[in-house]
């Protein structure tokens, strides 16, 4: 298959051309990199990647395929990826597509024949940028207007438009390697229901969710607070999670209100990524971003009530500030740059996570917070 070129100019001046394969056109984001080494669909298909260009540390991508099952949501919300070497042909028995099919499924601009290692090592010392990137214009300074006259990503409110538009009821549990398939959630009058909130939710999140013994009801990030209030009193729900997702937590004003009804009301709340700043910013903690951010699949946390170390999935340009342990202890740390990887909070039955403990493939070592949140919700009847 011939590739096509692609130019692309950042917005401190640095002008590239390289191949593109999948989405033809122009496309904005932010660019950010990726040091994980497997689960390239997982990472390029989570909701929380929406408006970003990822460039993937591993250099040989593509080599296994792509497959329905492995997606961590109905479609990609990324602007695009870049990879150094293109692997054309798949070679895994579950695959049932290669890359280049894929991203021209998905509508996803994917750029190769590019040092990504430079790339890396750019946004590493300047931070996260933005960037512009083109089949059709081959001019620096028409691509440098473009660009200033963009949006930029924390201007944006991408988790209005990823949010499900529909309240349902999750049906699967975590992947199973005998069956190679997800094992179907067994109702019975005995399960603990909760509401989960949709600000770009994992399909994995759900699974362990359910794994754990959940009965997991997905609702829209328009939900009405009043009402999970009124099911909560009425025992209808045993508690709340909130997601993770894209984007700057401050321009969620709206969310972090409805937020705060659910704390008035002291229902047993958990939160991962997103929903971890949320809950911070509901509390009056402003969270703040990261240089270039925390995302891949090998950041080592430690859980400071243990001294257990885990390593860990991230995918986060945000972060919780310091002062947040005047209403919370500080229950895990970042050991790549000491930053609050997880909380609880003090006289309320709320915790949160900065870190991704559903990683799927992995790594599996964090997962057991689910069953913590289990143990945390009350029976419903």
């Amino acid at each position: 298959m011939h590739l096509q070129n692609i130019w692309i100019y950042f917005e401190n001046g640095v002008f590239l051309e390289a191949k593109s394969f999948g989405k033809d056109g122009t496309c904005i984001g932010e660019a950010i990199f990726n040091t994980s080494l497997t689960g390239y669909q997982e990472i390029i298909t989570d909701p929380s990647y929406a408006g970003q260009f990822i460039v993937f540390c591993m250099p040989e991508i593509g080599i296994v395929g792509c497959n329905e099952k492995d997606m961590e949501s109905q479609k990609s919300f990324a602007k695009g990826v870049f990879i150094r070497n293109l692997n054309k042909m798949a070679s895994n028995f579950r695959s049932t597509e290669n890359l280049i099919s894929f991203f021209k499924k998905q509508q996803l601009m994917g750029i190769c024949n590019v040092d990504t290692r430079n790339i890396v090592r750019m946004l590493r010392d300047n931070g996260a940028m933005s960037m512009i990137a083109s089949t059709v214009i081959n001019n620096a300074s028409i691509l440098k207007e473009h660009l200033r006259n963009a949006k930029k990503i924390h201007e944006i409110n991408y988790v209005k438009e990823i949010s499900t538009q529909y309240h349902y009821t999750h049906v699967y549990k975590t992947f199973n390697f005998m069956t190679f398939n997800y094992d179907m959630v067994k109702y019975d009058d005995n399960k603990k229901r909760i509401i989960a909130i949709d600000y770009g939710i994992k399909k994995n999140i759900l699974n362990e969710l359910s794994q754990a013994g959940l009965i997991v009801e997905v609702m829209s990030e328009s939900f009405n607070p009043h009402d999970i209030v009124q099911r909560y009193q009425a025992k209808e729900i045993g508690g709340v999670f909130l997601s993770n997702g894209p984007g700057d937590p401050l321009i969620l004003h709206n969310q972090i209100e409805k937020i705060k009804m659910l704390i008035a009301a002291k229902i047993p709340i958990f939160g991962i990524c997103l929903g971890h700043q949320l809950l911070s910013n509901a509390y009056g903690y402003t969270t703040y971003k990261l240089k270039f951010g925390q995302h891949g699949g090998n950041h080592p946390v430690k859980n400071m009530q243990t001294g257990e170390l885990e390593i860990t999935s991230q995918n986060h340009n945000y972060n919780v500030p310091e002062e947040i342990s005047n209403v919370a202890t500080i229950t895990h740390r970042n050991l790549f740059d000491n930053t609050i990887e997880g909380v609880r909070y003090k006289d309320f039955p709320i915790f949160s996570v900065q870190y991704h403990p559903e990683a799927s493939p992995g790594p599996k070592e964090a997962h057991k917070i689910f069953a913590e949140f289990a143990k945390m919700v009350m029976p419903t009847v």
